[in-house]
């Protein structure tokens, strides 16, 4: 794996001062013309379809034109985007928490699609939330073309979502108050200059390409906004109401979305169809003036409308909202909530006017639009200069700010959090957890987790001594220095690219290697190290300090700090632990080709695992090493502690006798030690071990943990294969529960699911052995495709089937599952055709993934009743 340079007359040229700014600007005009051409698409297209209700019979024309809008905006979302469902902003929030979810040019393409005919064929959703995720995708899309760092990247994503906001509304200092309040909760300089240069341009954009946007055309009003103490009361009203009718609108939009989900069974394109249809519907039989969102919100705040008209917009819009955000059209919930509160207020102020006569029910009406939206978003502040730079009106800022502020602690109170981060909740999306490990990985450093002890070439050194070198370490690459300072690195990849070239072997590293390696400074953020090594495909980087190697990290080096944070190893808090002591131990003969170790805990599951171990070692002419564990105390010493082995030795016995039995090598041990895991880890770099299985009994993890503590630590730091085996719990067909037994009954019926990756190729070198242990064994091999592939590729799961056949000299199924979840397609095929065993690749990549999408080999382990072998594959 070769490693790239930036070149240093790119730095001088854009240094990050001057890109920020460039950028700042690039993505807010992107953004503000991305605004435009949305609303301008939604109103030909609305305009079309009122006009369509005059020319046909608005009975056939409306709900005809809801229905197929409705299912061609559904095609394109589930087919090409699926992320631009809904409204957009959770999906930002969550990118913004390092959550891996695209955010690309794809996404604000399909987003445009898809809205114009969701908006524009009478769903009663807004426009806003769309342009915030297309301003944040265009933005997102930039810093790919643009490569910088991932905080600086998080930055100017918030920065793109400000302008799409201040596009929309036309309200600059709402979008960069919205991305202080609600998305980055930060005020550095970087991100208060990047969000106010882009929300100012997205918004001057909009103004004169657009025209007023959503901005209040105060010339409408034809009564002037006042203000008196006398009021208070009526504001305090509004608020409470507010607080309470917006608790309960985000509670209903998260009941809809469980209906459409859980009890309609329908697909995406026909849910957001029948929303469009029934939306259609209810809008006919309201007054014509609900065909239009603008003329109803301008009806209700020029006070032309009476309380008949502004009941019925709220319960109408109420409803209407919940029925079209549930069915996952790509809308937003801005305008709903500026309409829903404008007609709150608007009766406030009607009661407040007929007691009073203070004040026009209009002033309500504005100052209701900012409390609602405040009690459903959750952000008081951005609500209240929304509405305020909309109307340019200062009475209404004393107003705002009690029913904001009042709405907002009722909201909090009755139903806590914001409507969005309630809808990545929804998904299983929880941003709490992933900020913690985002501030973890930014609050490391290179200098915390690097290795000090660096092997390094000289580049005076030949090609043959390089070669040798390799060959007498472990290592894939090596820093090469000259009179002391970095000039360059080679690794395995270039050596076999020379070999290839038959260069001469005498010739010089100077000469060969790669010059300007990318590399990090001792104090960089493990976040800086983590993009690097993502960006440039690379598995370590050289640390230097004035030129000088005085580091290396590598992507195990991330891995290992990742699972210490997760699991709360810290030297402040936590004493560290000491090292294992054996106290109980036995050696067979040797002269096997590798080793097999097998932690045994639990009497009852003993004799399986040792059954499958056994199976694996005759087929690799493996000896099996057999470990007991005895935990003790931190505070005790593990050399100095008592303990009683007894219960371990006849536990130990039984894999003795095994060995026997089958003419297998079994050397065993007992040792004492703080913790399983740090034992076993201890005993595969003692013992050479090549091979390890473990038993997992599927009990909910830890918080923060996927399998459990002891297994997750395994899986990301043994650098042996590991196998995890879960005995199920299904009886055999003779109503014997083949739980801890090994039937060749319960070994017949295998399937295996196959993605192509390092781990599941690994699990297909083993099901040859495995297989071995059932009687006429029949083996099913699936595939699970996204159903947006048209023509999904089913080359691996033929050569999968061959290499199977060839091996076993049986018939091999496949199974071409098409399926958006992996997880449960593999369950449900597996409980519908009852698998005695399901075989998969595991999985070593870090929990940011498993909270969006979750732990796909794990899913399946919990989700299958009978029995699961995970397989990983070695670390190099």
């Amino acid at each position: 794996m070769r490693y790239f340079a930036i070149p240093k007359y790119f730095h001088q040229l854009l240094s990050p001062k001057r890109l920020a700014i460039f950028e700042a600007c690039l993505i807010g005009l992107v953004s503000g013309l991305a605004a435009v051409l949305l609303k301008q698409a939604i109103g030909w297209l609305g305009g079309a379809r009122i006009q369509a209700s005059h020319l046909l019979h608005p009975w056939l024309a409306l709900p005809a034109i809801g229905l197929i809008g409705g299912l061609l905006a559904g095609i394109i979302v589930e087919r090409f985007a699926p992320e631009t469902s809904g409204s957009g902003i959770p999906q930002v929030k969550a990118v913004l928490a390092k959550v891996p979810m695209s955010l690309d040019l794809r996404v604000a393409f399909f987003k445009l699609l898809g809205g114009t005919l969701a908006l524009g064929s009478g769903l009663a959703l807004g426009r806003e939330g769309p342009t915030v995720q297309m301003g944040a995708a265009l933005a997102a899309q930039l810093s790919h073309w643009f490569p910088t760092s991932p905080d600086h990247r998080r930055q100017l994503i918030a920065a793109g979502a400000g302008a799409g906001l201040a596009a929309a509304f036309n309200a600059p200092i709402a979008g960069v108050l919205f991305v202080v309040e609600e998305l980055l909760q930060d005020l550095s300089g970087i991100t208060l200059g990047t969000a106010i240069l882009a929300s100012f341009i997205g918004a001057v954009v909009s103004h004169v390409l657009g025209g007023q946007s959503l901005d209040i055309n105060l010339n409408l009003v034809t009564h002037t906004t006042n203000f008196s103490v006398q009021e208070i009361p009526f504001y305090l009203v509004l608020g409470v109401l507010a607080g309470l009718l917006g608790s309960l609108f985000n509670e209903s939009i998260l009941a809809s979305l469980a209906f459409y989900r859980r009890v309609l069974h329908l697909s995406l394109p026909l849910r957001i169809g029948l929303a469009g249809f029934v939306c259609a519907l209810i809008v006919l039989i309201l007054p014509d003036i609900f065909r239009d969102n603008t003329g109803l919100r301008e009806i209700l705040i020029t006070g032309k409308a009476d309380w008949h008209v502004a009941a019925i917009a709220f319960l109408a819009y109420f409803f209407l909202t919940i029925v079209a955000y549930g069915s996952g059209a790509p809308g937003g919930l801005f305008a709903p909530t500026l309409i829903l509160g404008s007609a709150l207020g608007y009766l406030i102020g009607l009661c407040e006017h007929n007691l009073l006569g203070i004040s026009p029910a209009t002033t309500y009406a504005l100052a209701g639009m900012g409390t609602f939206f405040s009690a459903v978003a959750r952000v008081p502040v951005t609500a209240i200069v929304i509405v305020f730079e909309m109307t340019t009106d200062f009475n209404l800022v004393l107003p705002l700010m009690i029913g904001s502020v009042t709405s907002y602690l009722v909201s909090e109170k009755v139903s806590p959090g914001s409507i969005y981060d309630r809808l990545l909740e929804f998904k299983g999306i929880y941003l709490e957890k992933e900020l913690q490990k985002e501030g973890f990985f930014t609050s490391m450093k290179a200098l915390d987790v690097m290795q000090r002890r660096v092997e390094i070439l000289t580049s005076s050194m030949t090609l043959e001594e390089a070669i040798q070198a390799f060959s007498r370490s472990h290592h894939r690459g090596f820093p090469v220095v000259e009179n002391g300072k970095l000039v360059g690195i080679i690794t395995q990849t270039d050596l076999a690219l020379y070999t290839e070239r038959q260069l001469d072997r005498n010739i010089p590293l100077g000469r060969i290697v790669t010059t300007k390696p990318v590399t990090v400074t001792p104090e960089a953020s493990l976040a800086d190290v983590l993009y690097l090594l993502n960006r440039y495909q690379l598995s370590r980087l050289p640390v230097i300090e004035d030129k000088k190697v005085v580091g290396i990290i590598t992507r195990s080096d991330l891995i290992r700090a990742e699972a210490n944070h997760l699991s709360g190893s810290t030297p402040t808090l936590i004493p560290p632990s000491e090292p294992s002591y054996i106290v109980y131990q036995t050696r067979s003969t040797t002269g096997g080709k590798g080793r097999l170790l097998i932690p045994l805990a639990n009497p009852q599951t003993a004799f399986a695992l040792l059954q499958i171990a056994a199976t694996i070692a005759r087929d690799r002419d493996y000896e099996l090493v057999c470990l007991q564990v005895v935990i003790v105390p931190r505070h005790n010493s593990p050399s100095e502690t008592p303990v009683r082995t007894t219960k371990s030795r006849r536990l130990l016995r039984q894999a003795e006798n095994l060995g026997i039995r089958e003419n297998i090598s079994v050397h065993t041990q007992v040792r004492v030690a703080h913790d399983v895991d740090r034992a076993i880890l201890e005993t595969i770099k003692d013992q050479h071990i090549d091979f390890m299985i473990m038993g997992w009994n599927a009990e909910p993890p830890a918080q923060g943990r996927i399998f459990g503590t002891v297994v997750d630590t395994i899986i990301r730091q043994a650098a042996c294969e590991v196998m995890l085996v879960k005995l199920g719990e299904r009886s055999t067909s003779n109503g014997i529960n083949s739980s801890f037994c090994l039937l060749p009954s319960a070994f017949h019926k295998w399937l295996v699911p196959i993605a192509g990756g390092p781990n599941a190729q690994e699990a297909m070198q083993l099901l040859p052995a495995l297989v071995s242990l059932g009687n006429s064994p029949s083996i099913e091999l699936c595939q699970v495709f996204h159903p947006k592939l048209v023509s999904p590729d089913l080359s691996i799961l033929e050569k999968s089937a061959d290499f199977l056949r060839s091996k076993l000299q049986k018939n091999v199924t496949t199974i071409p599952i098409v399926s958006s979840s992996v997880a449960e397609s593999v369950i449900n095929l597996a409980e519908t055709n009852k698998f005695d065993v399901v075989l998969v690749g595991a999985s070593r990549e870090g929990l940011l993934q498993h909270v969006i999408n979750g732990n796909i080999p794990e899913a399946i382990a919990r989700g299958v009743n009978s029995k699961v072998i995970l397989v990983r594959s070695a670390i190099s």
